[in-house]
């Protein structure tokens, strides 16, 4: 048995832990922001290393620079939706990486109706 995907585009914002908006972390305006517009979700990731455009390592293994360690928020929901999302979170990317992926969502449990165009080829009831 196949289990049924939806297509679907995902947003990864790569920011410094450290980063603030109006007083607050930035991934959190970015995960609020995301809930209020109504997005299927949102994610917060703590790295343990990484660098950015400053190329200066950040990583949990030393004390001095543990504090800054990178961030990635996910926001995965349909393509029209996150697009449209896009604008009110224009002003929070001055400083971070925005990355936009197309991806697949296992809805599993959630059959699509016979022929639905979000159905790739070769699924059950795709007709194809």
């Amino acid at each position: 048995m196949t289990v049924p995907t939806r297509r679907a585009l995902r947003l990864t914002v790569f920011l410094g832990e450290s980063d603030t908006w109006h007083h607050k972390p930035l991934y959190a305006e970015l995960v609020h922001r995301a809930h209020a517009a109504g997005l299927a979700g949102a994610s917060v990731f703590r790295g343990i290393e990484g660098f950015g455009a400053s190329s200066v390592i950040h990583t949990s293994r030393l004390l001095s620079l543990g504090e800054e360690l990178p961030v990635a928020v996910v926001i995965v929901d349909a393509e029209d939706r996150v697009r449209a999302f896009l604008p009110r979170i224009e002003e929070l990317l001055t400083g971070g990486l925005a990355v936009l992926d197309a991806c697949e969502v296992l809805t599993p449990g959630t059959p699509a109706p016979p022929g639905d165009p979000e159905r790739h080829p070769g699924e059950p009831g795709s007709g194809r």
